[in-house]
């Protein structure tokens, strides 16, 4: 998955748990939290987005992204050095 794929991802996650969320104009640089993702929303964005890539990363090391863009490249540079 390229990152663009990746966000959007995040993106749909985030509609399914914050269903107000649903017709949002993401942004890369939106923050969940500035969206009124609570901690517990957004593990379950992540964990969800996790599954769907079928990675293995713990949840705290997404915790240093600061918003949706910086989620998204450190997922795909899991991703790809999980394939390496």
């Amino acid at each position: 998955m390229n990152k663009e794929e990746i966000f959007a991802l995040i993106t749909k996650h985030a509609g399914e748990v914050i269903p107000r969320l649903e017709q949002h104009d993401f942004q890369w640089t939106d923050s969940l939290r500035a969206l009124g993702a609570n901690s517990i929303d957004r593990s379950e964005i992540v964990m969800m987005t996790l599954e769907v890539m079928e990675l293995d990363i713990p949840l705290a090391e997404t915790i240093r992204a600061e918003n949706i863009g910086e989620l998204a490249a450190l997922l795909h540079s899991k991703s790809v050095g999980a394939q390496a």
